[in-house]
Order: C-alpha cells, then structure tokens, then sequence
C-alpha cells in the first residue's frame, strides 16, 4: 500500500487527533511489510488512476503474489482481452493551523482530522473500449470553524465516463464522455486538485488525437460541484468550460517539450474586487519544459482577454522555473527555483479588469498549506531537496510575495477575493518558510509532514488582523 508522511515540528504540537493518525499507521504497517517484497516488479499508482494500464497482468508469469495483484486484472472472458480493474485510496491527514487566516478567523485548538476515501472499477472490453468509474467520500472531524469548499463531500460519484478507441494508422483517436478528472501541463490552470481533501472533476465530453510524440485535446465541460451530502453534485450550471492543448515532445534536444493551448470559461456569477458581474474570459498560453535530465527548465506564458461585466478583459501571467540535481553529491540535493508574475487589476473604479483568473489551479498551489491563490501576485521562490536515504525526501523552501497591482486585493485557495485593497499602497504580503518530508515506504504506502510559519508583510498590517501563522500537517495516503 502507498503511503507519504511529510513530518513537521511545532513548538505547542496539538495532540487530541494524533493518535488517531498513529493507529492507522500502525495498522497498516505489518499490510505494507507483506507487500514489500512484490512491489518491486508491480507498475507505480498515477495521481490519475484511469492513466494505469494493467494490461500486462495478462501473462500469469507477469503477476506477483499477493491480492492486490489479483483485483487488477480480472478476466472477463476465457480470452482475458476483457477484463476489469479494481482500485483505490484511503487518505488521512490532520491539520492544526495557529491563526487562521492571519488571525481573523477562530483557531481549532487541538486540530481536526481529514479523510478521504476513493474505489474506483475500470473496464476494459478489448482495446477499442472501456467503462470508468469511480466513487469519493470526504470528511472532515474536529474542525470548529467554517468548513472550507474541498473539506466535506461525504458521499458522490467522482467519475464516471465511457471511451471509444480508434486506432489511425500509427495514432489513436480517442472520444471519452462523462464525469473525468483533467489535469494539463504543469497544473496551473487545470487540476484535479489533488491538496485539498475532495478532488475536482468536470462533466465533460473529450476528443484526443495522440501519436508517440504528439497529443492533442479540444473539450467542452463543466465542473462538477462540491457538495457535502449524499449523491448531491451537480453540474455547475453557471460555468462552462473548453478548449484545446496539445504538446509536442522533443527527446533530442534535451528531452524538451512544447505546449501550446487555448482555454475558455464562461461564469455567470464570477466575482473580484469590482464586484460581482458574467465572465466571458478567454487564455492562450505556451509552456516550455523539460524532464528526466540534470537541469530542467519550466518556462510558461498566459495573456487573457475577454469580458467581465461591461468591462474589457486584458490579464496575463508569465512564470519561470529551474532545478538542477546534483546526484553525485551526499544527500543528492535538488535546487530548484520558481517565480512567477501574475496580473492585477489597475483601477477598482475602472470597469476594465486585469486581474488574471487562474481557472481551476492546484489546490495547494504555494504549499500545502494553500493560503495565497495565482492572482495579482509575485512570488519568488527556492527550495533544496535532500534525499537522506532512499524514499525518503525533506524539502525546505522559503516563499515571498507581493501584489502585483497595490489597487488589487488578495487571493486565495479556492479561487476567492480573501484581502481587499482597502486603499493600502503596500505591495509586500508576507514570506512563508515551509519544510516538509516525504516518506515513500512502498508502492502502496506514502507517509508526509509538513510545516509552515507565515510571517505577515506590510500589506497584511495595514489592512486587518495580521498576525503570523503556524501550520503543521501529516498525511497518511494508501493505494490499491
């Protein structure tokens, strides 16, 4: 079972919920030391489990003992080219943040306790067709305060699709409707929100042209909603999405890669410093990066135009990201460094708008913590990893932001107005060192902690409660 432990240290460390955390630890420990020595040959979970292929358990000298091996590939007929798949995940994490939103918020004294629970069954009828589906249950326990939008859902279909296959010469065509999670490029603009406790999916209809080098994805979507009952999640009816991204690998020049995209959203009932009025909002971006290589490079540029209300739209966004490895060193450190420059409106009395909308980013999108969403913003960011023994990786990394526009708010995570401008013409919000760890004990088990201590900027001072904040997590995943 796969499980990640990011491990924090707190000065008052909360402990009324921390031994439920370390008795599901301890009862998945012995599980996990069983299915040690089969992991080695077994195929890796993806963040986005329709993306697992477990085809080639068709071969009985392929599988492993053990009973997870044999929920992934179950024949469906004598010939075993139908078969199905069985899967999921079971998450804890716990969480204790001092000053909740810089102070303006009641504080959980002793905590509260996360839990999210995923099964899913893929279908497989030959090559040509397959059935997804897939259930989501999210609770929250001990959490006083109001709950945020991706705390709760308790029960509800997270996807649910079919997909045809279309074999073309030496490239596929392939037509997938239903509810389905979409996750492009580097998860900055479209995610499946995987931070938070409940994850993002869209009812959407998909059509993919993909060759060994070249893909190429036009949609038309809405997102479902996040609601905390029982089978209660909707389409979002006052948002509609679509667009195009492709990508073009280049593995002779540096294993380089080109996207190029297209993405438009309409929300009826949008809402920024302005006030609240209709979107229409249309982003073009192109993103250069590579991977699997010593120095690898991120670089990603987004302009924005559109209405708002009756209004112009005209943002942009423009981000950079380096990392170099050093593997030959003790601990093999990783530096990586990220800044990014995200537009702000210019005039609240203005009805022109230039604050970018980052569309459906990642839910922890500077940090677990998720305090600061991409709008009106700049961030610099460095970080070192190190890699004590294997599977095990501590992560330090210190972030600085500043508005963009001082005539712009604050946002956040989820997409929402948390600081208006109030008129203060300070631009520095604040710096955030987190240090985090990350513990993959096996395939199946992944064990994290993480820690983070905000300290408030000008900004902040001058326009509310701004006192420093302390935040500390550990997160248990398991995956089948």
């Amino acid at each position: 079972m796969n499980v990640c432990y990011r491990f924090g240290f707190f000065a008052r460390p909360p402990v009324h919920l921390l031994p439920v955390l370390l008795s599901l630890l301890s009862a998945c420990y012995s599980q996990a030391i069983a299915q040690l020595s089969s992991d080695a040959t077994a195929m890796e979970f993806k963040s986005i489990r329709w993306e697992e292929d477990y085809s080639y358990l068709k071969s009985d000298s392929a599988r492993v003992p053990g009973f997870f091996d044999a929920i992934k590939f179950i024949p469906l007929s004598r010939h075993k080219k139908n078969y199905l798949s069985i899967g999921g995940e079971l998450r804890y994490q716990y969480e204790y943040i001092r000053h909740i939103d810089w102070g303006e918020a009641p504080d959980d004294k002793d905590g509260y306790l996360l839990q999210r629970y995923m099964l899913h069954t893929d279908w497989h009828f030959g090559k040509l067709f397959r059935i997804f589906g897939q259930l989501k249950s999210g609770i929250v326990q001990g959490k006083t305060g109001e709950l945020d939008l991706p705390d709760k859902d308790v029960l509800d279909v997270h996807q649910a699709f079919a997909e045809l296959t279309l074999p073309y010469q030496k490239s596929q065509i392939i037509l997938r409707i239903g509810r389905q999670e979409m996750n492009y490029g580097s998860s900055r603009l479209v995610t499946v929100r995987e931070g938070p406790n409940v994850r993002l999916s869209f009812d959407a209809g998909k059509l993919i042209y993909k060759t060994h080098a070249f893909q190429a994805d036009a949609f038309v979507s809405r997102p479902a909603e996040t609601k905390t009952g029982v089978f209660d999640n909707g389409s979002d009816q006052n948002v509609l999405f679509w667009g195009v991204y492709t990508t073009r690998d280049f593995p002779s020049i540096l294993q380089s890669h080109v996207d190029l995209y297209y993405l438009g959203l309409e929300d009826k009932r949008a809402r920024f410093e302005q006030g609240e009025a209709r979107e229409l909002r249309h982003s073009t971006g192109v993103r250069l990066w590579s991977k699997e290589t010593r120095l690898n490079y991120n670089l990603e540029g987004v302009y924005q135009l559109g209405r708002y209300g009756i209004g112009e739209i005209r943002a942009w966004t423009s981000s950079a990201e380096l990392s170099y490895e050093l593997a030959q060193l003790p601990l093999a450190p990783t530096l990586k460094v990220n800044t990014e420059i995200i537009s702000g409106d210019r005039s609240k009395g203005n009805p022109d708008l230039q604050t970018f909308n980052p569309l459906f980013p990642k839910g922890a999108y500077f940090g677990q913590v998720a305090l600061i969403g991409p709008a009106n913003l700049i961030d610099v960011h460095p970080s070192i990893t190190l890699r004590p023994v294997k599977n095990l990786e501590l992560i330090t990394d210190w972030d600085f932001f500043w508005r963009e526009s001082v005539h712009d708010g604050l946002y956040g995570v989820p997409y929402v107005l948390i600081r208006e401008s109030s008129g203060s013409k300070a631009a520095y919000i604040g710096n955030q060192l987190s240090v985090e760890a990350e513990w993959q004990f096996n395939r199946h088990l992944q064990i994290e902690g993480f820690y983070t201590f905000f300290r408030t900027g000008d900004f902040l001072k001058q326009t509310g409660v701004s006192k420093n904040l302390t935040y500390l997590s550990a997160r248990m995943s398991v995956k089948f």
